[in-house]
């Protein structure tokens, strides 16, 4: 069942169920009205009538028959007994005997001064009419014809406006209901309309306040999440096929020489050597393109174990040494670090210590003297590390360039590497909330400045 018929139908039942229970409630309030109406008219009757026969002298009950059989003023069908205190008939107008008197109605009248109850088509009124020498029971009986005609119009008219009203209920529900899921039909045939090929289509999030709004910010949120997906999936592919082909070719080549004859074993050694290099490099590539696609996909928000720069750091500096023997790496902490907390952030240690590797690497490979300095220093809730080297430098007019996947500066064409380093790096400080800062002079050295938030 649709949502707009479900919700038409609760809002019939809801105003069905209103108005039930209002015409129910006019209903009775109607018919309780109607009987003590009715039963008033009958006391007022019956003590007129036994007034007439008991205290005026000069009216009998012969004399009473006469002018009450007359009068225009008689209830329908009335009926007027009246009895003294043997329970003797003094007077009755019930000539064919209808109502039927019992001797215990009599016993509760005389108790209770007044009893009403129902009687086939009558309503009967028993009540205690109390003279100087005697106690009389007046029992008066009549058909309100006039009410329950009222009664049965009423109950037509509110079933009529009843049915008229859910019908109204319906319509409006139907209307209502449609105008309020329009945004809804809005979104999900704008969601229809987007395809692999159109990720960077958005849905209308309305006035930006309601629910419709917080479900289309959630679409539009959610399409983000895989449009970079979708993006970060066909550079990956686009990267690995640029960069894997050169070694690979490498190697094919390489290999294809080497088995068209037979070679020394001197020979050999030499092609497996390079080959090896090759595949050194192809693992090194992969690795690092596996980490771009990490880092372009993961979210800086999952980023909450505390993790110290310091030691990240002297961690760096070990495993460089370890594999570069030939790799200066001095560290110099600043005397305004005088909290650990100064040295604390939030963020992914494995991260952040390839982002730091990566820098030491360059620093050094382009630097004759293959030595880099790295300052930490304090920076108001920051921590900044500078990388100097005395190296070569980068060109004025490639240093906005650096950062792009695959760019080498014109003077690193002789060293062994893939340019995707730096935007590795780059990315890497992005999810950490920090900044990074390249300044270089051509022929004096590079200073890169790594500045992230901490959490003191």
């Amino acid at each position: 069942m649709q949502i707009r018929t479900r919700l038409t139908i609760q809002f019939l039942l809801l105003g069905g169920i209103i108005m039930m229970i209002a015409s129910l409630a006019i209903y009775f309030s109607s018919a309780s009205y109607r009987k003590e109406s009715f039963y008033n008219r009958l006391e007022s009757k019956a003590m007129n009538t036994a007034k007439l026969l008991i205290e005026i002298d000069e009216i009998d009950a012969n004399l009473l028959f006469k002018i009450e059989k007359d009068n225009p003023v008689n209830l329908p069908n009335e009926k007027i007994i009246i009895l003294n205190y043997k329970n003797d008939i003094l007077y009755s107008s019930d000539e064919r005997g209808e109502i039927k008197i019992k001797k215990e109605i009599l016993d509760r009248v005389r108790l209770d001064e007044r009893v009403s109850y129902r009687q086939d088509r009558f309503e009967v009124l028993g009540l205690l009419y109390t003279e100087r020498y005697d106690r009389f029971v007046v029992i008066v009986a009549a058909t309100d014809v006039v009410g329950f005609l009222k009664l049965s119009n009423l109950g037509i008219v509110l079933a009529i406006v009843c049915l008229i009203s859910l019908i109204m209920f319906f319509v409006a529900g139907w209307f209502y209901s449609g105008r309020a899921l329009k945004p809804i039909s809005d979104v999900v045939k704008r969601v229809e309309e987007i395809t692999i090929t159109s990720l960077n289509l958005r849905v209308s999030e309305g006035n930006g306040s309601d629910e419709i709004a917080r479900l289309a910010k959630t679409f539009n949120r959610m399409l983000e999440r895989l449009e970079t997906s979708f993006l970060v999936q066909k550079d990956f592919i686009a990267n690995a096929s640029h960069e894997l082909r050169t070694p690979l070719t490498s190697i094919n080549g390489q290999l294809d020489v080497l088995m068209m004859k037979e070679r020394s074993s001197a020979e050999y050694k030499v092609v497996l050597s390079s080959v090896l290099e090759d595949i050194k490099l192809l693992i090194d590539l992969s690795n690092r393109l596996l980490l771009i696609a990490r880092t372009s996909t993961e979210s800086s928000g999952n980023l909450k174990t505390k993790v110290r720069v310091d030691e990240i750091m002297w961690q760096s500096q070990e495993e460089m040494k370890k594999f570069k023997k030939n790799f200066h790496i001095n560290i110099f902490i600043d005397d305004s670090l005088t909290d650990s907390e100064q040295m604390t952030v939030f963020g992914d240690d494995y991260l952040l210590k390839t982002a730091f590797s990566n820098i030491i690497d360059n620093a050094c490979k382009y630097s004759s003297d293959h030595t880099v300095n790295l300052r930490m220093e304090h920076l108001e809730n920051h921590i900044r590390i500078l990388f100097e080297d005395k190296g070569m430098g980068i060109p004025a007019g490639e240093q906005e360039k650096i950062m792009e996947p695959f760019y080498r500066g014109s003077n690193a064409k002789s060293f062994l590497g893939s340019g995707i380093g730096l935007q590795l790096v780059n990315q890497i400080i992005k999810n950490h909330h920090g900044t990074i800062n390249i300044s270089s002079e051509l022929g004096l050295g590079t200073t890169v400045s790594i500045s992230l938030p901490t959490i003191g």
